[in-house]
């Protein structure tokens, strides 16, 4: 009775993290659109990351462990994860600049299908049919919120599709090192990563000498570096908050409940994407694009179970050899 009792607490706990961390995620999404058409992105993530830093020391240290927590043991498996996190979110905030807020997210949903993919390629571990199959529903539904070959269809709606491929290469590198790093130290090099390339950009982009081209994306990328006034500052600011209370509560939420309870929650993110893009900027998928969000969720789930059913029979069969 006590130990269902524990249990069914880890998992509520564990389920009130996860929401909560998406629904940060998802506004942190929403503010970055809204500031796109006036602000660079440099900019933005700048101000972020330093937000994200003092959080980080304030708050994450602490709770994890102290200073010690910080030290990184594989430096080079750092700075390559750090460089994929750093394409991956340029890529889909990018993206979030010139397409409806829900195609954007819907499209980074096809990470799951390439972590898979990278994982059997580069890891070795074992995927099966039924998982290349939903997979492969995925991909239809990518096609058809794309819809290459149309006049619906956008240059900047491969942003995310990159984006979603850089996360992958991430999270590939990130289970290459879980063992040997702490979640700390992940979320630190993550965010100096964030600061150190937005400098960069500001110091050699700033000036907006490239910008003029009108294209929302491009213009988001290549606008000049302006002070922005105090509201629009605390919206940055914000950003930064989302961000490091977003990654501090989705690392509870693992840490509390298994991680085949916790994946799922990752989808709460599309009608909240949904919900947001309505309210806020007036869009609202047409049937093709519901129907391909459609099957990318849907696949995705199907992954998600699968890898959970492969993983119990690994452990049974571990368990069994003892």
């Amino acid at each position: 009775m006590t130990v269902s009792l524990i249990t069914d607490r880890a998992t509520l706990a564990g389920a009130v993290w996860a929401s909560l961390a998406m629904g940060l995620f998802s506004l942190n999404d929403l503010l970055i659109k809204y500031l796109s058409g006036d602000y660079p992105l440099h900019l933005v993530m700048t101000v972020r990351a330093v937000v994200a830093l003092v959080l980080l020391f304030a708050v994450i240290v602490p709770l994890g462990g102290g200073m010690g927590q910080l030290r990184p043991r594989r430096m080079g498996m750092h700075v390559l994860r750090g460089g994929f996190v750093v394409l991956a979110n340029l890529c889909f905030f990018l993206g979030l600049a010139a397409l409806p807020l829900a195609e954007a997210v819907a499209l980074s949903f096809i990470s799951p299908f390439l972590i898979m993919a990278f994982s059997a390629f580069f890891l070795g571990e074992p995927v099966g049919p039924r998982r290349w199959a939903a997979a492969a529903v995925g991909l239809v539904g990518v096609l058809l919120v794309l819809r290459p070959g149309t006049e619906a269809f956008q240059a900047a709606a491969l942003l995310p599709l990159a984006g979603a491929l850089f996360y992958a290469l991430m999270q590939t590198v990130t289970r290459a090192i879980g063992g040997t790093e702490t979640a700390v130290s992940l979320t630190f090099s993550i965010q100096v990563s964030f600061l150190v390339v937005s400098l960069a950009f500001g110091i050699a982009l700033g000036d907006g000498r490239f910008a003029g081209s009108g294209h929302p994306s491009m213009e988001f990328l290549l606008r000049a570096w302006v002070w922005p006034p105090m509201p629009d500052l605390a919206i940055m600011a914000a950003i930064g908050a989302l961000s490091a209370l977003g990654g501090l509560a989705i690392s509870q939420a693992y840490r509390v409940s298994e991680a085949a309870f916790v994946a799922p929650f990752d989808y709460a993110a599309m009608p909240l994407a949904v919900l947001f893009g309505a309210l806020v900027f007036g869009e609202w998928p047409d049937a093709v694009a519901w129907a391909g969000i459609t099957l990318i969720l849907a696949s995705g789930l199907v992954l998600i179970w699968r890898e959970v059913v492969a993983r119990r029979a690994l452990d049974a069969h571990r368990t069994a050899r003892r």
